[in-house]
């Protein structure tokens, strides 16, 4: 493997390393014992599906290897209620911060902001950040099949799911689909951007969706997508739902923005 997502990989497993000598998982099964009972953020996408409507996940994130700073100095609980405002079915917060900015207190600050069900957006490698993310609070967490060995993935989402958790297994390309199937994710998203050369191709959901379109998984439409025509191009490929972060996070107005991208 090579390019940017490499290099988050070889950062994170250093990083991983260093918080499991902070805090075992026995810790941390305390700690999800006393969070707030996962919200259901497969369901209140499926909600939004059901009512004829695309179902927009919007993101907070402050900067990223591809766009650089966005809003380094954001208020997140301003935003979320934003969000919320626009009619977001559910929030994604980057908690990455080395490469995008984030932190556990940005998804925890905007989840107390807003009743919305939250995604931790982060790049998941190891059990302990599975538990990590139940512990933050988080309803639901990204899996990224380029990231991961198949069993591996399998083996995550497994636990993400025994947790109470909603797992988003996250595609690239054709050969990733079978890994996405093997974990049993009921949410598959497909991501228009390459992790490995940050390039951005609205015609990977095109091409990719067809190919899900009978395992009966909602399937997300990631990266790319910036107006109501992007959604509408996302729409009549097949997905059910849109994962939101640059153009939310650069738009004047984010509430207007996403009750546009909503009713595409």
């Amino acid at each position: 493997m090579s390019g940017v997502l490499a290099d988050i990989l070889a950062r994170k497993r250093e990083d991983v390393a260093a918080a499991k000598r902070e805090a075992d998982v026995a810790e941390l099964r305390d700690r999800a014992a006393a969070a707030e009972a996962p919200r259901g953020f497969a369901q209140a996408l499926a909600r939004r599906v059901e009512q004829g409507q695309l179902a927009v996940i919007a993101e907070i994130k402050r900067r990223s290897p591809s766009a650089g700073a966005l809003r380094p100095d954001d208020d997140v609980a301003a935003r979320a209620k934003s969000y919320e405002q626009g009619g977001a079915a559910c929030l994604s917060v980057l908690t990455d911060a080395p490469f995008f900015g984030g932190s556990a207190a940005d998804l925890q600050e905007a989840r107390a902001a807003v009743p919305l069900p939250v995604l931790r957006k982060d790049f998941i490698i190891d059990a302990w950040q599975v538990h990590e993310t139940r512990a933050l609070g988080a309803d639901c967490m990204l899996l990224i099949a380029a990231a991961l060995p198949p069993d591996l993935l399998a083996e995550l989402a497994g636990l993400g799911r025994e947790l109470g958790l909603d797992v988003l297994v996250e595609v690239h390309a054709e050969e990733e689909l079978e890994a996405a199937r093997r974990a049993e994710a009921s949410l598959v998203g497909i991501n228009n951007r390459d992790l490995r050369s940050m390039t951005i191709d609205l015609a990977v959901t095109e091409r990719l969706a067809p190919l899900l379109a009978a395992d009966g998984r909602l399937l997300v439409a990631e990266s790319g997508v910036a107006t109501a025509a992007d959604a509408a191009r996302a729409r009549a490929a097949g997905a059910g739902a849109l994962l939101v972060g640059e153009a939310l996070m650069r738009a004047e107005e984010p509430a207007a923005l996403l009750a546009d991208l909503a009713s595409a």
